[in-house]
């Protein structure tokens, strides 16, 4: 049997204030911006590390799919204020680095530095939507 060739493309993330969002990834994080498209709270934006050009994040507008109902978005603002919707984690070489980095550019610290029993040492920061934003030490 052959392995299949599939990698990741692109991923969403909601992000309810864009330009906050876009602070963050940018200017925070040291993202590129690849596509920004629409308007006001309207916007997707994508962005990604220089390095990677064919990994994406897409900021976008939190429950706009038409499908979703008034209930949906209600539980969907709900979990987004407390920041339990959305989760990407991403991969450096230099941890403590990166976290002071984040850190000084004051960034909602969730959790610092810390060798997790199950074998990987990350951090943890919510961006300006409540995403949970882990990062973990490549190794």
């Amino acid at each position: 049997m052959t392995g299949m060739d599939i990698t990741v493309h692109h991923t969403f993330l909601p992000a309810d204030d864009p330009e906050a969002s876009l602070a963050f990834y940018r200017d925070t994080l040291g993202f590129e911006v690849r596509n920004d498209v629409g308007r006001g709270t309207m916007r997707w934006i994508t962005v990604g590390p220089a390095d990677e050009a064919t990994t994406s994040i897409v900021l976008h507008p939190p429950a706009v799919d038409p499908g979703i109902t008034d209930d949906e978005r209600r539980t969907i603002a709900e979990m987004m204020a407390k920041g339990t919707y959305a989760t990407i984690v991403l991969a450096t070489k230099d941890l403590d680095g990166t976290f002071e980095r984040v850190q000084a550019r004051d960034a909602e610290v969730v959790q610092e530095p810390t060798e997790q029993p199950y074998g990987v040492r990350d951090c943890a920061f919510r961006d300006p939507a409540g995403n949970l934003v882990r990062i973990l030490e490549r190794r």
